[in-house]
């Protein structure tokens, strides 16, 4: 008799912070690191990842739109995600990185845009209820910082337009979240050196491994 073996679970990972908090930085550093343990790794974005995901993405980052309905269809794009992205390359025993994941919803769209939090929550349960990241890197920085390195890089969409109160309302979502999921957020201090940055992500990483 054959016996049937069932693939590991992979992993569920997310990068979080506002405009300018260097987690794009360090996914790369991130997708080595579990290479080097022989982890098979598929690296996508929100809004995006997959074919409508990213024109969905070039029309929340560039158009004007009542709050609800930007919440709307990043939730569009995020089922879509889930479907032929996530959960697939979980099922696969692979570890999925996300750039943005749900709680950028709560930072952004409820926290800093005015959305009641509670349909935040009713299109979590709807889209994803039993699929929440592992884990949850948070990278963090006074927005002062945020807005110098933003300004300094390239043109600016039109969320890394808005003025400092937008983010900070957006920061303090945010710590917020990170204080109410301690066991999934970890909030990475990205005003230090790419070294000390890194180790402090490896260390949470290494909670998975």
């Amino acid at each position: 008799m054959t016996q049937q073996t069932t693939a590991v679970p992979g992993k569920f990972i997310t990068f979080e912070g506002i405009d300018g908090a260097g987690k794009s930085t360090h996914i790369g550093f991130v997708v080595d690191f579990l290479a080097a343990r022989g982890k098979t790794v598929v690296s996508s974005r929100e809004p995006g990842g997959t074919r409508l995901g990213e024109q969905l993405r070039e029309l929340l980052l560039h158009e004007k739109m009542h709050v609800e309905t930007e919440a709307l269809l990043m939730f569009a794009s995020r089922r879509e995600h889930l479907a032929q992205v996530i959960e697939p390359g979980i099922e696969r025993g692979d570890w999925v990185l996300s750039d943005r994941f749900t709680d950028a919803s709560f930072a952004y769209q409820s926290a800093a845009g005015g959305m009641d939090r509670d349909k935040i929550m009713a299109l979590a349960q709807w889209v994803h209820a039993r699929r929440w990241p592992d884990l949850t890197l948070l990278f963090d920085v006074p927005v002062e910082v945020a807005r110098q390195r933003l300004d300094a890089e390239r043109t600016l969409d039109k969320f890394e337009q808005e003025k400092a109160d937008f983010f900070s309302r957006c920061r303090n979502e945010y710590l917020r979240l990170a204080g109410e999921h301690p066991g999934r957020i970890v909030v990475i201090d990205s005003t230090r050196s790419i070294d000390e940055t890194r180790a402090a992500i490896a260390a949470a990483l290494e909670r998975l491994l």
